[in-house]
């Protein structure tokens, strides 16, 4: 058998009894889901780029292969709710130092004049960043910067370096 993926998700028990807000004391009706429900819908949305409709479904699916007595909220209310939530995608703190793989790579710069001179024939206006990356052992970026089509990877060497938080064991970069 050949696994080419596998996605694991664990709630923690605080979470799941953390699911439905206790009641707020105020009059009329009540919140069905807490927050942290809503936050969980949402990161989902953002990892996997899924619309309202489709997060709720995948939720759902998930909570029931898990055997969670769970369900997650409609799309509607992940729309309404979700304006004043802030769910951003935290990264995962690296214990110890990490080991820096550095390159770099160059991207064109297209815009109207060269895709209309491509068209209709003739020369168009050309640009090249190049994009510097610091990306630690586990493939995750931790530093980048954009810089104009010639600048070498050596000049940028040492702001990679300062943008890197925590402590670096070893740096790999190619010798050009």
């Amino acid at each position: 058998m050949v696994w080419r993926g596998d996605a694991t998700v664990w709630l923690s028990p605080d979470a799941i009894a953390a699911w439905s807000p206790a009641p707020n004391g105020r009059r009329g009706g009540q919140r069905e889901f807490s927050n942290l429900a809503l936050e969980t819908a949402l990161t989902l949305r953002l990892i996997f780029h899924l619309p309202r409709r489709q997060t709720e479904g995948f939720l759902n699916s998930l909570l029931r292969l898990m055997h969670v007595e769970l369900v997650a909220r409609d799309h509607t209310t992940l729309s309404r709710r979700s304006q004043g939530l802030d769910v951003t995608l935290r990264r995962v703190a690296l214990e110890g130092p990490i080991h820096l793989v550095v390159d770099s790579t160059g991207l064109s710069i297209v815009g109207q004049g060269e895709w209309a001179a491509t068209k209709h024939g003739g020369k168009g206006k050309r640009g090249w960043k190049k994009l510097h990356l610091g990306v630690d052992g586990c493939g995750v970026i931790v530093a980048q910067v954009l810089t104009e089509g010639h600048a070498d990877d050596a000049a940028q060497m040492g702001e990679l370096l300062d943008a890197v938080e925590g402590d670096i064991t070893r740096v790999v970069a190619h010798a050009a």
